[in-house]
């Protein structure tokens, strides 16, 4: 299974954008280009690349997925490890990495 260490730095981070409507829709269609295909439309880790990877995916809607702060969300987002891709190159704007964050931690 694998631990995904998290630097301290992440722990205690949040968003510096509110996680309003506007913020959750723009996350919304960002996760629909970049993520989909690997956790699929509900985040359960049922997209159509899913079955192609080492990595077994993580359902977002799990309790302990769900336990973590919105930095540790982001780190992992877009830092990445083995089979997920690193994001801040491919999303480089920030309010847009945190939309992203903001809407996978939406999901239910």
């Amino acid at each position: 299974k694998g631990s995904w260490i998290v630097p301290a730095k992440y722990k205690t981070m949040t968003s510096p954008y509110p996680a309003d409507n506007e913020s959750i829709a723009l996350g919304k269609s960002l996760y629909g280009t970049h993520c989909k295909s690997c956790h699929g439309s509900k985040g359960t880790g049922d997209g159509p690349k899913s079955t192609t990877l080492d990595t077994k995916i993580r359902s977002f809607l799990d309790a302990g997925f769900r336990a973590q702060n919105q930095g540790e969300v982001f780190y992992k987002s877009m830092v990445g490890k083995g089979d997920m891709p690193r994001f801040e190159k491919k999303i480089p704007d920030t309010e847009e990495q945190w939309a992203l964050v903001h809407y996978i931690m939406s999901m239910k």
